[in-house]
């Protein structure tokens, strides 16, 4: 087990799995061609499914390597297994003509979510994906104080605005979708801003504000906690791989003990023989 679990970890056997990897990235795109599919579409398809293939028996030595239930302990190993059951199941589409397997119809599109195995393959992908789930919270409250701003600016949008620009500032959904897309700064000023602002001459002390407190502090928020959060899951490994190559080195350090041990008892054991056919021979 631990011979195995040291080969599902080792260079060569991850290194040999990102190459099928990135060659089935390949083909789910070209399959997505209508003339490279109509030429070489049966081709694609062998490749196709011997990619899943090395991805199912990548997954079946990672559940002996760890054991089943300690296979499942990682996110990673769940998200891998997540991946190859949707596209197990998008290779059954064929039921689909039956109306009682139709639902396979939607694993046929999700076939494409296999591209994600390289973000598990690839241990800088993992720290950013962590270290963005990790983020998770703080964005949320920082989302939920862009909503208030969204909502605070709309009732001021509709009061000032609504009755000559229905289309933008007729009522809250319409006006926090059109704050929606100033944030963006998606021709904010040419299409939105100066529109009104024919009409409305101090509109800008409307527009400039949320402009700067959305697109620029609320932003800048969210990117730094994302930042941080990717340095702490970054330090995290760095100190996960730090003990382990101090466990390591123990382990290498009481090696050598244990031999010398040995090799003590094997020379009393030669001395006592020695002493045994000394003492027969007088």
């Amino acid at each position: 087990m631990e011979k195995l679990k040291q080969f599902v970890e080792g260079t060569l056997f991850r290194g040999l799995v990102l190459v099928f990897i990135i060659i089935n990235a390949i083909v789910l795109g070209l399959q997505t061609s209508t003339s490279v599919n109509n030429s070489i579409g049966d081709i694609l398809s062998v490749i196709d499914t011997v990619c899943l293939i090395v991805f199912i028996i990548e997954m079946i030595l990672k559940m002996i390597a760890y054991k089943f239930f300690g296979y499942f302990k990682n996110a990673w190993n769940v998200f891998d297994f997540t991946i190859i059951l949707i596209s197990v199941l998008s290779g059954l589409s064929v039921l689909s003509s039956f109306r009682v397997f139709r639902v396979f119809r939607v694993f046929r599109s999700l076939k494409g979510l296999r591209g994600f195995k390289m973000a598990s393959s690839l241990r800088p992908l993992q720290v950013i994906i962590s270290a963005i789930g990790k983020s998770l919270p703080g964005i949320s409250w920082a989302m939920l104080l862009m909503v208030i701003v969204y909502y605070i600016f709309s009732i001021i949008g509709v009061t000032i605005f609504g009755e000559e620009f229905v289309d933008w500032f007729g009522n809250i959904p319409k006006a926090m979708y059109t704050l929606f897309q100033v944030m963006t700064l998606e021709s904010w000023s040419m299409g939105i801003s100066r529109p009104v602002m024919e009409v409305f001459p101090y509109a800008w002390a409307y527009f400039v504000p949320f402009v700067l407190i959305s697109s620029f502090i609320m932003m800048n928020v969210i990117v730094g906690i994302v930042v941080n959060a990717i340095s702490e899951v970054a330090e995290g490994k760095a100190k996960a791989e730090e003990e382990k190559k101090e466990q390591a080195k123990k382990k290498s350090k009481t090696k050598p003990k244990e031999e010398l041990i040995r090799e003590e008892i094997a020379s009393v054991r030669e001395h006592l023989e020695k002493l045994e056919k000394m003492l027969d021979e007088n």
